[in-house]
Order: structure tokens, then C-alpha cells, then sequence
């Protein structure tokens, strides 16, 4: 860029609003007590604290169901041994781990997913993945990292789990009332 003057106006200025941006992230966080014990969660959430082993499955072959209103602490694959129906978003890399369980709707409404990690997720159907109505934080010290709502009507869907940087997680499938 020789003769040219270049202005570092715009740069400086979308500069600025990133570190805004950022230190209010951190400052929400912060804002948050620390934990000093943990907590367990009520209501829909209650389940939580008493999840049954469940081993997630590489295909759609042989697929576990994830039951309404129960956790599960589920087992993961290595993400080369899964074969996701629709490829994730985010689907992790060779050493990160994923899984598919089957979820068996009965009754439409707003179900919610509750994980322990910041694993990505997608609930499919008809090789379609689904839009989530709501997405945020568990209650603070209850173990729940994240939780995706997604309004379901009456039959099978695919919960895809993959990116999970552990070979285990806890999850929970719950109707919100």
C-alpha cells in the first residue's frame, strides 16, 4: 500500500466494542456467587441428581431411547466412530466424543435437553435438524452447564451429541411445563 494512508479509524473502533463485549461476558459471570456446595435442582430439572448409566450409539442401528424425566449418565464414542444422520454443526474434532439416543415423544409441548458440558446437540427428525426455542445457563451450582428447549410434536427424534471434550456426560430430557 505505498502512497496510500491507510485509516485505522473503523479498525480501532470494532476493536473497542470487542473488548466490550467481552468484559461484559466476563463481568456477567463474575456477577455470579461461587459455589461453596452444590445444588440440587427442582422442578422439571429435580431428576438431575439420580442419572442411570446409559451408553449413546455410533449409528442408528441398535439406538438407545433417552427417557422423558430421567437423567442419564451417558457414554460417548470417539467422534470417528459415530455416523451422525445429519451432519452437526460442530461436530469435534478426532479426539472429542459423541453419540446419538433415540427420544420418543408422546405428548407435544416444549421439552428441554440439560447437559453437564458444552457439548453441541441437535434433536432430528426426518434427517431435519430442529430449531431451538430457547437456549441458556442451568440454575447456578446445580452441575447443569447448559440447557436447549425445542417444541416436539408426537413421535421418534434423534438427539446427535458431539464435541464433547469427555467421554461422559450427564444429561437430562425434561417437558417443561
Amino acid at each position: 500500500m505505498r502512497g496510500k494512508k491507510m485509516s485505522w479509524g473503523p479498525v480501532l473502533g470494532a476493536l473497542a466494542v470487542a473488548i466490550v463485549a467481552v468484559g461484559s461476558s466476563e463481568a456477567q459471570e463474575a456477577a455470579q456467587p461461587a459455589c461453596t456446595a452444590p445444588v440440587a435442582p427442582t422442578g422439571e430439572l429435580a431428576p438431575w441428581t439420580a442419572p442411570s448409566p446409559l451408553q449413546a450409539a455410533g449409528s442408528e442401528a441398535g439406538i438407545s431411547s433417552l427417557p422423558v424425566g430421567r437423567a442419564v449418565r451417558l457414554t460417548l464414542l470417539q467422534t470417528p466412530e459415530v455416523r451422525y444422520p445429519l451432519r452437526p454443526e460442530k461436530p469435534g474434532g478426532s479426539v472429542s466424543h459423541g453419540g446419538l439416543v433415540r427420544i420418543d415423544v408422546r405428548e407435544a409441548g416444549t421439552y428441554r435437553v440439560a447437559l453437564d458440558s458444552a457439548a453441541w446437540i441437535d434433536v432430528v427428525r426426518d434427517k431435519q435438524a430442529l430449531r431451538s426455542t430457547a437456549h441458556g445457563h442451568g440454575p447456578n451450582c446445580t452441575g447443569i452447564r447448559k440447557m436447549v428447549d425445542y417444541s416436539l410434536t408426537p413421535g421418534p427424534y434423534i438427539l446427535q451429541i458431539s464435541a464433547n471434550g469427555q467421554p461422559q456426560m450427564t444429561v437430562l430430557l425434561a417437558r417443561v411445563p
